[in-house]
């Protein structure tokens, strides 16, 4: 983690806000603004405030490269809730629960792909040295030929005939 921004108490659900978010997650910071212009929702103007903000943190650090930043870490958590009542059937009140979020974005230098590429490299020099089997791929197999239903036979009666008589 290189740098780190929070929006809190904001008033939107986090449900709401979780879908927008794993659309951008792992995303570089500038290609995950761009993305979320596109999105239609209340939850990408205020996600494209929180990773501005990120990204101007990291800007104020030295020796920090903005352009190679990416979302390594984006959590929407639920605030407080604000109780309201509504009047209800039959003379009740029916609580209505006005939900707030806190958004939370960590932003890091390493993209992922170097990531997952220093995670597999080890496996695939393990591969060089014979250390570790390849599986061969599984071979296609033939469809079963299928059974035709067999034509019922009338019950037979207690004597042995055939038929009911």
């Amino acid at each position: 983690m290189i740098t780190k921004a929070t929006l809190r108490y904001i008033r939107i659900s986090p449900r709401k806000v979780r879908p927008v978010i794993a659309l951008i997650k792992g995303k570089k910071a500038e290609d995950a603004i761009s993305a979320l212009y596109g999105i239609k929702k209340r939850a990408s103007s205020l996600l494209i405030d929180v990773i501005e903000s990120a990204m101007s943190n990291a800007r104020r650090m030295q020796g920090v490269d903005v352009s190679s930043l990416y979302v390594s870490n984006l959590i929407a958590n639920g605030g407080p809730q604000m109780k309201r009542f509504r009047a209800g059937s039959m003379g009740r009140a029916s609580t209505i629960r006005k939900r707030t979020s806190h958004i939370t974005v960590e932003l890091d230098t390493k993209t992922p792909d170097v990531r997952q590429a220093a995670q597999q490299a080890p496996a695939a020099e393990a591969r060089k040295a014979g250390k570790v089997k390849v599986a061969a791929p599984a071979k296609a197999r033939e469809p079963r030929a299928v059974k035709k239903p067999r034509a019922k036979e009338p019950a037979k009666s207690e004597h042995g005939k055939k038929g009911k008589e």
